[in-house]
């Protein structure tokens, strides 16, 4: 079956398939930097894992889409990856790894530079594409690539809650600050959540985020939260090397219980209640249950 978009394969095309798509919203984090190298990723997959040990039923999307490491960082070999994906060799639902402890993940791939020359339309087709994934998810955690190509700005755009990570680097503030703007002003993004990264201490994430939040403050129309820091911590270079979650393998290093409580904090952020009017990740899950409600009253 050729795809109704020319820009699109089958396999990330809206059509009857997939219709019958479970109810119930699921939330969307995306985990964005201006900067590279801010340990981003690393965040992406502890946070998941601790949105998992929570009970919360987690999807990791890994959209660095020509430099992906989720999987790396978890030592795992993906069959099949979105470059598959695009390349129509299998659906969307058949890259799905699910890991022992739970999650889920789906992987990008590395070192495919035609997946980072994707057309905006790709982008919003892959973000439509998961309305038709019939998997039971609470939470979707989505790793962006650094900086601010389309690709970043659409999945951010289409997740309900944005976190942007910056570590005391000037470079990586100034950069972080460069990617608020874009995403304010160019798609209307009003609320970011804002996570210090290897920090000294609570103290010095505070002090990142105060610099952040006062050029916002005087330039930008958008509202910036303190998420919290992550401190530096050996143990969660040593989880690194080993390719595991540093709350899986050593629960009670400092940066492990800052990771908890990073996910506890974003499990009290209000659900979504329905579709907002722009591309959305699981949009068909916010119109029914919003749909539901309108027929009942």
């Amino acid at each position: 079956m050729q795809s109704p978009d020319p820009h699109l394969p089958h396999a990330l095309s809206s059509g009857p398939e997939g219709a019958d798509a479970p109810a119930g919203p699921v939330r969307v984090i995306a985990v964005a930097s201006g900067k590279g190298g801010v340990g981003k990723t690393s965040v992406s997959v502890n946070l998941a894992t601790a949105l998992v040990n929570a009970g919360q039923r987690t999807l990791l999307l890994d959209t660095d889409l020509g430099l992906a490491n989720v999987d790396v960082m978890l030592g795992l070999t993906p069959t099949f990856t979105l470059a598959d994906v695009f390349a129509d060799r299998c659906e969307l639902r058949d890259t799905v790894i699910e890991c022992p402890n739970g999650l889920m993940i789906v992987p990008a791939a590395s070192g495919k530079r035609h997946m980072t020359e994707l057309q905006p339309s790709q982008h919003v087709g892959l973000v439509h594409a998961f309305s038709e994934l019939d998997l039971d998810l609470d939470v979707m955690v989505v790793d962006n690539a650094a900086g601010i190509a389309d690709g970043v700005l659409t999945f951010c755009q289409a997740a309900q809650d944005v976190i942007v990570v910056v570590c005391d680097e000037p470079a990586s503030v100034t950069d972080a600050y460069a990617l608020i703007k874009v995403l304010s002003r160019e798609r209307g993004v009003s609320r970011v959540q804002v996570l210090a990264n290897q920090v000294q201490d609570h103290r010095e994430g505070k002090q990142l985020f105060e610099k952040l939040e006062r050029v916002s403050a005087r330039f930008l129309d958008v509202t910036l939260n303190y998420l919290g820091a992550i401190p530096r911590d050996e143990w969660l270079r040593r989880a690194v090397q080993r390719q595991e979650a540093v709350v899986d393998v050593f629960p009670s290093a400092p940066s492990s219980v800052a990771f908890r409580d990073i996910a506890r904090r974003s499990r009290q952020w209000q659900s979504p209640s329905g579709a907002r009017g722009h591309v959305e990740f699981f949009l068909e899950r916010l119109v029914a249950p919003a749909a539901t409600r309108g027929a009942a009253a």
